[in-house]
This record gives C-alpha cells, structure tokens and sequence, in this order.
C-alpha cells in the first residue's frame, strides 16, 4: 500500500509518501513541483530517501527533508 501526503511549501507543492517494503519497513519518497511551472523541469522526484520502521516516520522524514531542499535550493 501506497500512502500519499500533498502539502504546499515556498512555491512547491510537496507530495510525500511512503511505501511498504518486504521486509515490513517503509521507503521515504517524495515529489516536489514549483506552483508556478507548468512544465517538468520543476518536477523532481526523489526515492527512498530513508527507510524507517513506520509509515508515519517515513513521511514526517519526506516532509522535512523537502523542506530542507528548499530552503538551501529553492
């Protein structure tokens, strides 16, 4: 099962989410989108970011690492 989080930060919509492993962990991912573009390059996706014990763990990761990507890229 995939669990999905959508938020807005500085500019870019924030997709975080967190998928189960075989092994009962879950992966962090993440896709942020300027607001602004309507065009792929302000699409960037990131995958297993971390992995964590629980699902919840995993976003709160995916949302904070999003913000810190933003804050020192932007």
């Amino acid at each position: 099962m995939r669990n999905t989080n959508i938020q807005q930060y500085n500019g870019y919509a924030v997709q975080s989410s967190a998928h189960r492993l075989p092994d009962g962990s879950y992966s962090s991912n993440l896709l942020l989108e300027r607001i602004d573009s309507a065009r792929t390059e302000g699409r960037y996706w990131f995958y297993s970011l971390d992995y964590f014990k629980s699902e919840e763990q995993a976003l709160r990761h995916s949302s904070q690492w999003a913000r810190n990507w933003v804050d020192t890229r932007g």
